[in-house]
């Protein structure tokens, strides 16, 4: 069985996700497959990769929730468009 995660790497990975606009889930995923790729195990060593993680995240200045919710919008013809069953 899966051990719980420490509240201080969900924390952490939560707010990775949601300066991303993604799912706190993916958020962990990323922190895992990044954390392997450098060899860190250790739960603290992970939360302190989310963090530094958020930190190059916020030093690259895009807010990619809001990039995401500006391409959810409609443009131009599309803004009537629905589909049907």
């Amino acid at each position: 069985m899966a051990a719980i995660p420490d509240r201080a790497y969900n924390a952490a990975c939560g707010h990775l996700a949601s300066r991303l606009g993604i799912s706190l889930s993916a958020a962990r995923r990323k922190v895992d497959v990044r954390a392997s790729q450098e060899g860190l195990r250790a739960s603290a060593e992970k939360q302190q990769l989310a963090e530094r993680m958020l930190a190059e995240v916020q030093a690259a200045g895009v807010d990619h929730g809001a990039l995401f919710t500006a391409q959810l919008g409609a443009v131009g013809n599309d803004e009537n468009f629905m589909t049907e069953d």
